[in-house]
Order: structure tokens, then sequence, then C-alpha cells
């Protein structure tokens, strides 16, 4: 966008969206002007969403989910199996697994996966949380639902090293998942697939 074409609000509303994953130069304008047409109430309800979201959205105290309050609907829930635990990478890959309909038990959010080259290590997930769940919640099985990336299986590789001591069953969900692939971008099938044929490590 050239500097001056749009007034100078529109372009900090343009370079807002345009900081957002995935949204090019193009999207953001295009978003932005869309914003300036719509009705007053819409992106006045829109913002007011926003300001909540970082206001009141938070991490649950048990699983690092996205929640509300202390715990998330999950975790809230007395329905949930407590003798299974699926651990994932970010609130996303839950999300994403959850869809699926089929996995009644509780989830653990790790905040990432190992990268020595971005100097993520052990220490910066939620991995003594995990360690000290297991220990104190009692469950017989850990399904490891990570990401089939390099990052992703060097992470299952040192979970089910550390895991195993605790006479926990670990296993990690089959891959129908591609080498390379995301699982919140999986359709439902093949989620459901990878949990059923998962595979002790």
């Amino acid at each position: 966008m050239a500097k001056g074409a749009y007034p100078e609000a529109l372009q900090r509303v343009v370079a807002a969206l345009g900081k957002w994953p995935g949204v090019g130069e193009k999207t953001a304008a295009r978003l932005a002007l869309y914003l300036l047409r719509a009705p007053q109430g819409e992106v006045l309800e829109l913002a007011q969403a926003v300001v909540e979201l970082k206001e009141k959205v938070r991490l649950c105290r048990r699983c690092f989910a996205f929640a509300d309050q202390e715990l998330c609907p999950l975790c809230a829930d007395p329905s949930r199996s407590n003798g299974v635990l699926l651990v994932v990478a970010d609130p996303g890959d839950l999300l994403a697994l959850e869809k699926v309909g089929w996995y009644r038990g509780l989830y653990h959010v790790l905040g990432g996966v190992l990268s020595p080259l971005e100097g993520v290590g052990p220490d910066d997930l939620r991995i003594r949380e995990l360690l000290e769940r297991i220990t104190r919640e009692g469950f017989t099985e850990v399904i490891l639902a990570l990401n089939p990336s390099l990052e992703g299986e060097a992470t299952t590789t040192f979970l089910s090293q550390e895991l195993k001591p605790l006479g926990v069953k670990v296993s990690r969900i089959a891959y129908g998942l591609p080498m390379g692939g995301d699982i919140k971008y999986a359709d439902r099938e093949t989620l459901r697939e990878a949990l059923s044929y998962r595979v002790e490590t």
C-alpha cells in the first residue's frame, strides 16, 4: 500500500491486521475496508469481544488450556474420565482433538515442543507440571499427541523416557497424520483413526 493512499487511521488498522498470522497486506486492507463500511454496532461488538478476550481468557490452572475460570470446561466436567491423559503441544491441538468427539479423558497442554534451534528446552515447556499431575492424579495411561515433525518426534521421545519410570502406560497417536503435518489442520476422521490406533511407546 503506497504511503498516503489511505487516511492515517485506516493505515493503522491495515498495519495492525497485517501483523496477524496468514494475513498479508491485501487481506489486511480488505478487512480494514470491511470494518470501515460495517455498521458501527458490529465494529463495536468486535472491539468489545477482543477486549474481553484479553481480559478474561487465561490458562486453566490444571491442564493449561484456554479458560475463563480457574478450570477450563473440560477439567471442571466431572464426567470426564480421570484415568487417561492426552498430552498436546498447544490449545489449538486440544480443540481439534476434542472436536472428534471420541476421547473422554483429560488433557495436558505443554505450551510447545522441544526445539533446540529456537532455544526451547525441557524447562521452557510444562513438563514438570505434567510429571506432577501424573503422580498426583493417578493416571493409568498417557497418550502423546504431538505433531509428526522432527521437533514433535524429539519431544515424544523425551517425554516417553521421562514418563516410563512413573509406571504409567505411555502411548502415542498412530500416524494417519503425515510427517510434518499439523494436528489442528487434520480432518476429523484422520484424528479419530490416529487416536483409535495409538501405539505404545
